[in-house]
């Protein structure tokens, strides 16, 4: 293990909503209308259906220091101000084009470089082209994207509550362009309807994706959780399970509660209290799929940063998420990608077979932010959030994982501009796609994995 083995956390989830309320730690975030940056130096322990919320939210861990950053309120009044301009543009706009393509259909697109072919069709954001403007099946494949990533983080733009604002023909446009780097996605809740678009997507474009879907549970309340499931029963009964590989229930739950309720052990006293939340969970989960009768056995597991598993809830899953993050971990880029292997395979893969129903496990979330908002958060410390970097964890990370026989999520699909506005810094930077769905300045590995 590299000496400066420090434990380190990547708080992913909704804020700011009123179902929340009840969270102290959440509170104390909505109190402030601030963004927490918590940082924990310590030793490592031994017809569709309608609309829902997954969030991810990051934390960066380095001291035991608590730092905010204020949003800014005037900044909000005047961007609202635009939003409305924008508005009433984009209606305008809609209205042309509605009168120029009244048969154009709501198909999404395929992946293209640049130059399509005159009679193909464009996506809205103009990246994709497909032969048949009614056939999102029929997407021009972009001979930049390489099938080489075991899997990929994903939430759909605008699947955050309460304004829900994501759409089928985006996800279609996302599936085709994730389908051609990998053949599995996770999310991370199943709010604003996630489940059903992404899976009808998947069925329109005909490819080859598996889904782990997810349910953002939280200790305070159970109606979250209680709604997640519910789409997600409507979802399977809808589109069946032939796309769907796992429910993971909950998203750095243990680590949540932990700092809620003043802990940092999770196989302690305060993470047994947490895991008796949270299992019951997972028990109601796997029960929803059995009175599914179903065709198949749907595995369930739980996702959590890589220090924070508590052993009572690994062996409740059939499966663990670990989010091995070296950025957060204040790890230079020159030594991650080997760091980020040897932490998971320490302090998760290990663990995990010394368990008597040894979940499989695997990464969550790895990766590197390209940019920052601010210079104060434009280096983890030894290494800069750039363009070049992401290339180089990706040169050392990707194709050696594979041959490893890691199973990873890299994080994520493409930049999130609702995060950056939250929270600043490098929250909204680490796609490998920019948030208008065009690709960064990377060159994919290519080492081909099914």
């Amino acid at each position: 293990m590299h000496p400066d083995s420090r434990n380190y956390a990547n708080m992913d989830g909704p804020y700011g909503r009123s179902e929340y309320s009840n969270s102290q730690w959440l509170e104390k975030q909505e109190a402030r209308s601030k963004r927490s940056k918590r940082i924990v130096s310590l030793s490592l322990p031994p017809s569709l259906p309608t609309p829902n919320p997954s969030s991810s939210g990051r934390s960066f861990e380095t001291s035991q220091t608590l730092m905010f950053q204020s949003p800014g309120a005037p900044l909000r009044k005047v961007i609202g101000t635009l939003v409305a301009v924008v508005a009433l543009i984009v209606v305008g706009v809609a209205v042309g084009v509605t009168l120029a393509k009244k048969n154009s259909g709501s198909s999404s697109s395929s992946t293209t470089s640049g130059s399509g072919k005159g009679s193909d069709t464009t996506s809205p954001s103009g990246t994709v082209n497909q032969t048949d403007p009614n056939d999102p099946s029929s997407f021009v494949k972009d001979p930049r994207l390489k099938h080489s990533f075991y899997a990929l983080a994903y939430t759909p733009e605008g699947s955050q509550l309460p304004q829900c604002g994501n759409s089928l023909e985006a996800v279609i446009e996302d599936i085709q362009l994730m389908s051609q780097l990998t053949s599995r996605i996770r999310l991370y809740g199943a709010d604003c309807n996630q489940s059903a678009l992404v899976l009808e997507a998947i069925q329109r474009t005909k490819v080859d994706m598996q889904v782990y879907l997810g349910i953002y549970n939280i200790p305070t309340d159970d109606a979250p959780y209680v709604r997640q499931r519910d789409l997600i029963k409507d979802a399977i009964t809808t589109y069946g399970t032939d796309h769907i590989a796992g429910i993971t229930v909950g998203n750095e739950y243990m680590l949540n509660y932990l700092n809620a309720n003043g802990g940092t052990v999770p196989n302690s006293a305060i993470g047994d209290a947490g895991a008796a939340l949270l299992i019951p969970n997972i028990t109601d989960t796997r029960n929803m799929l059995a009175g599914l009768s179903l065709s198949k056995t749907i595995p369930v597991g739980n996702a959590d940063a890589g220090s924070y598993f508590n052993n009572k809830v690994l062996e409740a899953v059939d499966y663990g998420m670990s989010n091995v993050h070296p950025w957060f971990a204040n790890v230079s880029i020159d030594i991650a990608a080997g760091w980020t292997n040897e932490f998971f395979q320490e302090n998760n893969v290990i663990v995990a077979a010394s368990l008597p129903n040894n979940p499989k496990m695997y990464i969550a979330e790895t990766g590197w932010p390209t940019k920052s908002s601010d210079a104060g958060n434009a280096n983890n410390g030894p290494s800069l959030a750039s363009e070049d970097n992401l290339q180089k964890f990706m040169d050392t990370f990707v194709c050696q994982a594979n041959t490893n026989g890691t199973g990873y999520f890299f994080f994520e699909y493409s930049d999130e501009p609702w995060k950056d506005a939250q929270f600043g810094g490098v929250e909204g930077w680490w796609g490998l796609f920019n948030s208008d769905r065009t690709l960064k300045n990377i060159q994919i590995p290519d080492c081909h994995i099914d």
